[in-house]
């Protein structure tokens, strides 16, 4: 008997719409030749576009849809040009964040041997790990509600217990699983600043009392700036690390630098009762209706999905498909023959797609 899911779909501004209707597409058809699960998909209006049109960026009918949802696939959200009245740029993706209590950022960075990087990688070497980023407070916390006067600034860092006690356990949990599948040590590395801000220094006691609670596994510290310079001299060494929103999210985009850019990093936000996955990449509205954005990072996104969705149900086939959909994609950028521009090619969003699609159903 199949289990049947149901998926939030925020479409998103700019190239939002191009690179998630390939990447639906491609869902459906897995879905379609399983016989395990299947797929609907319920479109979610939310974004910049939508508040310019509506006054609206996150309408109640669509948070309704993203509660009741099993899971959410959300494209490029925003448009520079389209602000709220104190000048920040519509997030509708932080507002879901916060209101479905999604703490744990995943930011996964593969690079495997084959694949372009802008690094000189020493011979044999492949980068594969994972930045775990807090999605719900630190200096993200005042979002839109800074203080601001004349001659002076201030947005307010929180980091709380409980959100760090959660998002902690998650990241040893997931070592631990990756330690099992062989793709790491069992080593989770606290990044933070600990040796400047008591709030770091309270966020690392915090992660050592989980840590103790996980012998059979490594656990250390890195300050922020000094992880920033060994994601670029040695990758290789990291395993899962673990750090606050703010710096979790300059990081993840150094991370998208090591695999070649923003459009081959997926990402998702991760919460106790709920999911939301997205590409770590901008809603490009300089490249917007030419079809010729990179959906890599969308479907990788969707492989995710699928996995956690796997994982949560207890479906092995869905897991197995995540993996055949991130090999395809994997398979498409080693190739190199069909990418987009801004990996050095001249192919399309479609001829991209289609080329991931050959390499799950005819290779």
């Amino acid at each position: 008997m199949k289990h049947s899911f149901e998926i939030a779909v925020f479409e998103g501004d700019g190239i939002g719409p191009e690179i998630i209707a390939p990447t639906v597409d491609i869902l459906r058809r897995m879905a379609a030749a399983s016989n395990t699960y299947s797929l609907t998909f319920t479109n979610a209006p939310a974004g910049a576009a939508h508040y310019r049109e509506t006054g609206e960026s996150l309408p109640e009918t669509s948070m309704a849809v993203a509660r009741r949802a099993d899971a959410i696939l959300l494209s490029a959200m925003g448009l520079p040009s389209v602000r709220y009245a104190d000048g920040t740029e519509i997030s509708p993706q932080i507002d879901l964040r916060k209101a479905l209590v999604l703490f744990a950022g995943v930011r996964p960075v593969t690079v495997r041997s084959g694949q372009f990087t802008p690094l000189k990688l020493p011979e044999g070497r492949e980068i594969d790990f994972v930045l775990i980023r807090e999605s719900t407070e630190g200096l993200f916390y005042t979002q839109g509600r800074g203080e601001v006067t004349r001659d002076e600034a201030r947005e307010t860092l929180l980091i709380t217990r409980d959100i760090s006690e959660k998002l902690f356990r998650f990241a040893f949990a997931l070592a631990r699983a990756r330690k099992e599948a062989r793709r790491g040590p069992g080593r989770v590395t606290c990044v933070d600043k600990a040796n400047v801000f008591r709030a770091f220094a309270f966020f690392r006691e915090i992660f050592d009392a989980e840590a103790a609670r996980h012998p059979d596994l490594i656990a250390d510290h890195a300050y922020v700036d000094a992880t920033a310079l060994w994601m670029v001299q040695k990758p290789w060494e990291f395993d899962v690390l673990v750090t606050e929103n703010m710096f979790g999210d300059i990081l993840s985009d150094l991370g998208a630098g090591l695999m070649g850019g923003l459009g081959l990093a997926p990402s998702a936000d991760i919460g106790l009762d709920h999911a939301l996955f997205q590409p770590c990449h901008g809603s490009a509205p300089d490249i917007a209706g030419k079809g010729v954005a990179n959906p890599l990072a969308m479907i990788l996104s969707a492989a995710m999905m699928l996995d956690w969705l796997g994982l949560r149900h207890d479906n092995p086939a869905m897991v197995s498909d995540a993996a055949r959909l991130r090999s395809a994609a994997d398979q498409v950028v080693a190739d190199r023959r069909v990418l987009t521009r801004d990996l050095g090619g001249t192919a399309s969003t479609d001829e991209v797609a289609r080329a991931v699609l050959d390499a799950l159903f005819v290779a």
